[in-house]
């Protein structure tokens, strides 16, 4: 970090997608001020949509306001297009701007590469942000302050909660639970509202019965701080239909190992789009 001790309000947001655009509508909404974030975003209907959140738009890096130095720089483009992108951002990250990367597979050392040793976070947040209920893990690299975390956790917490691992290598089983996890739930949903219509229910309520059961028991899961083990032991009653097909998912072959299964496919996989 420069010599300065505390960062500024400001904050320029690369990529108004749909992840930027959840982190930008949660800052508006309490984390900063209007005037304190730029979004650098190309594409018009996208800029568009942004500027009415009250957003200040701008299609280039070079058309930043004059005089506007971000203590903040949030990298939110597709990872494929990062290699096009980054280089015209090493001087606002020279200048002494945290670099908060949300970009899916791009190590600290692949900013590095570009942008020299500045302090970068890599964040990797997941879909429910979208509607404030995320949860995002953050690595820091070795330049990373206190002042840098504690503002990079302000930033992430506008959609959700913020957890920290020292060890970047942890950030691809992240991936694989959190990041991807919403698929597997969306997935869920869809084959248990599906065995519901083999059973002979109708397919709206098969569709509705899979989906509020779902939410409803995630949330329950999340609010009453009991163990998910034994919110399940509470909904089985020996002998009855709950511990029937409970045998079928606890079973060698069953959900356990599937899942574990399917986590360690996407952990690998994030390694190799690492490389």
């Amino acid at each position: 970090m420069t010599a300065r001790q505390t960062l500024p309000p400001g904050v320029v947001l690369v990529g108004g997608g749909k992840m930027g655009g959840a982190l930008l509508s949660g800052w508006l909404r309490g984390t900063l001020k209007p005037n304190d974030a730029v979004v650098v975003e190309p594409d018009a209907a996208t800029a568009s949509r942004l500027s009415a959140l009250g957003a200040r738009i701008v299609s280039d890096v070079g058309a930043l306001p004059a005089g506007f130095m971000p203590g903040v720089l949030v990298l939110a483009v597709k990872p494929q297009i990062m290699e096009t992108v980054l280089p015209a951002y090493r001087a606002l990250a020279g200048a002494g701007a945290l670099v908060l990367s949300i970009a899916a597979g791009r190590t600290i050392g692949s900013f590095t590469k570009t942008l020299g040793a500045v302090p970068i976070v890599r964040a990797m947040p997941n879909t429910p942000a979208a509607i404030g209920r995320g949860i995002t893990v953050a690595c820091p690299s070795a330049g990373v302050s206190p002042a840098m975390r504690e503002r990079a956790t302000e930033l992430l917490g506008a959609v959700g909660e913020v957890a920290w691992v020292e060890d970047e290598a942890l950030i691809d089983a992240v991936t694989a639970v959190s990041g991807s996890g919403p698929a597997y739930v969306f997935l869920l949903i869809e084959a248990l509202a599906a065995a519901g219509v083999e059973s002979g229910l109708p397919v709206p309520l098969a569709a509705r019965l899979a989906l509020v059961t779902v939410a409803g028991s995630g949330a329950l899961a999340l609010e009453s701080g009991t163990a998910p083990a034994e919110l399940r032991r509470n909904v089985t009653s020996p002998g009855g239909t709950t511990q029937a097909a409970l045998e079928v998912l606890l079973a060698s072959d069953g959900l356990g190992p599937l899942m574990a299964r399917a986590v360690a496919a996407a952990t690998s996989r994030s390694r190799e789009l690492a490389r």
